[in-house]
């Protein structure tokens, strides 16, 4: 078989895929979308408002701490050998296994009223209630949102961290420089495309989803992706609004990743005349 017949072979069942389960149910969601006024009554909803600015700072707050976290993590387990990395990035990497659903409920079983850590602060005099409303809040679901997005972080930093030439910080160091200094002005800038990648792509996941979110605060906090639950859920039926609110989280998702993807080639371009 010539070489091109061989590769369309194996280019097949990607095609198929990406055909049966991505551009056709996305051509029937575009479709759905733009019967009727759907975007302009999406557009025109004080909620959707609402909801986009809550999106937008979840979107934000849990990234950056989970960036500034899986940096220090991956500095720690770039210093270590291959044994003791290699068990420590399959415990870190474990949360990207549990649906959102899953982590939810362990911060409940952990954070509750009832959870282990309350219980256990109320025996030295804390208040239960006070504690268990933080994970309820806007601020716990963030904490709860970054114990999924610092794997993912660690995952896309850590390689950039080890293929690092670590003899400039070392030759920083003899020339007077304090290890901060030294990590802040000569690593930073470096691996700064991988940190503008790894929070955007953390970002992009944590607009998007619904499953912590819905379990620990319900419709308590508005954010996109439980007001487009609302509108499929058994109490709702605008399918068209529901279709173009989709749309609307695709592009925003969609346009932060392009942004990583902009930055980083910048920053790479920047980088590589630098060295020149």
């Amino acid at each position: 078989m010539p070489t091109t017949g061989l590769m369309r072979v194996f280019m097949a069942p990607g095609v198929a895929v990406l055909v049966f389960f991505f551009i056709l149910p996305l051509g029937a969601v575009l479709r759905e979308s733009l019967t009727s006024d759907a975007y302009a009554t999406v557009l025109k909803d004080p909620i959707f408002w609402n909801s986009l600015k809550g999106s937008l700072a979840l979107g934000t707050f849990a990234p950056l701490i989970s960036v500034i976290v899986g940096f220090m993590v991956s500095l720690h387990l770039a210093r270590l050998g291959d044994a003791r990395r290699t068990a420590l990035l399959f415990v870190i990497s474990l949360p990207l296994t549990f649906s959102g659903l899953i982590v939810a409920y362990g911060f409940i079983l952990v954070f509750g009223r009832a959870g282990f850590v309350t219980l256990t602060l109320a025996e030295f005099g804390a208040d239960p209630a006070l504690i268990s409303r933080f994970i309820y809040s806007p601020l716990g679901l963030g904490v709860a949102y970054a114990y999924y997005l610092i794997p993912r972080v660690v995952m896309i930093v850590l390689p950039l961290i080890q293929n690092f030439d670590h003899v400039q910080i070392i030759a920083a160091r003899v020339s007077g420089a304090s290890t901060l200094r030294a990590h802040v002005d000569i690593m930073l800038p470096q691996i700064l495309p991988g940190l503008i990648a790894a929070f955007c792509l953390t970002s992009a996941v944590a607009i998007g989803a619904y499953g912590t979110a819905l379990a620990l605060v319900g419709t308590q906090i508005s954010i996109l992706p439980i007001m487009l639950f609302s509108k499929i859920s058994e109490t709702g039926s605008d399918f068209p609004a529901a279709a173009a609110l989709s749309v609307l989280l695709m592009g925003i998702c969609c346009t932060v990743i392009g942004i990583a993807e902009v930055l980083g080639l910048r920053k790479s371009g920047n980088a590589n005349v630098a060295r020149a």
